[in-house]
């Protein structure tokens, strides 16, 4: 068996190089690719512009294929529009709210998007990177270094977990997407490699156990909602990590908690639609529905 990859260890190269986790991560993923770090960063925003390409199609007001869904990013961004100063969660969060919507739409209607880590969760971390990076003026070559440790990130998921609903339920996809978003928010502001690894093991943390229920087996619903809320939980842990809170479990310790709560989650619970939402009388409703049309 090939040894798991650990992000402590990879934190604890950063630190004794004395760079940053983003410095490393480009580092690192070029070494391992055999190109130049402007090679890799290239690649990378080649990414973000196809991400930018899936908020704009999902603004568009488009509709998915089961019909569940279309709409929601375009009137979450028409609201905080018109209530710039009444947003319960600020201007920052509301536009991450939008285009963590607006991607799901576009993805639950066969548009282009990046798996991020997933198709069911590639809302998530746009939401979070081009919120920030509005807010702080970022631009494209530090946002390109921050999307390259959010990669970092889910390779260790994938390593030590599972980045699969239908292996692990939506605490791998979300979950995971999340635990990704925090560590590159955290690069985006200026925090310390050991604060990326709080950030992202504060987000599994608030994550664990959340099943995969989709109502007809479709990524509509809950998913696409369920993105807005992994963007709420990576903030949160993102911005605990910034003010010095850490996480009392180890990051890797929480990644391999996560594979084990997935190894005992039933498999009703992991993409089968077969619990959960999936089996509640609408949804049992809505799948009848969609399965008469087809």
């Amino acid at each position: 068996m090939d040894e798991k990859l650990s992000l402590q260890k990879w934190i604890g190269l950063a630190q004794q190089k004395n760079i940053s986790f983003g410095d490393f991560c480009v580092e690192l993923q070029a070494k391992e690719l055999e190109i130049g770090e402007d090679d890799l960063l290239q690649r990378m925003e080649a990414m973000l512009k196809v991400m930018e390409q899936s908020i704009a199609s999902g603004l568009s007001g488009t509709k998915s294929m089961g019909g569940l869904v279309g709409g929601n990013g375009k009137l979450m961004d028409n609201y905080r529009r018109e209530h710039t100063r009444e947003s319960i969660v600020g201007s920052i969060m509301s536009k991450a709210i939008m285009i963590a919507l607006a991607v799901g739409e576009a993805n639950a209607s066969m548009g282009r998007i990046v798996a991020a880590p997933t198709a069911g969760a590639s809302g998530t971390l746009p939401a979070v990177l081009f919120s920030l990076s509005e807010a702080r003026g970022i631009d494209m070559p530090v946002l390109a270094k921050a999307l390259t440790v959010s990669g970092t990130i889910g390779m260790v998921i994938a390593s030590r977990a599972t980045l699969s609903g239908a292996a692990g339920g939506c605490q791998a996809e979300c979950g995971s997407a999340g635990a990704m978003a925090a560590g590159a928010a955290v690069e985006l502001y200026g925090g310390s490699p050991k604060q990326v690894g709080h950030a992202v093991a504060m987000t599994l943390k608030n994550m664990l156990g959340l099943v995969c229920d989709p109502v007809a087996g479709l990524v509509e619903v809950p998913c696409v909602k369920r993105n807005a809320g992994a963007v709420a939980v990576a903030m949160t842990a993102a911005e605990m990590a910034l003010a010095g809170i850490e996480s009392v479990i180890p990051v890797d310790e929480v990644i391999d908690a996560m594979a084990a709560v997935g190894s005992a989650m039933s498999c009703t619970l992991k993409e089968t639609a077969q619990g959960g939402l999936a089996v509640s009388p609408t949804g049992l409703s809505w799948a009848n529905k969609i399965f008469a049309r087809s």
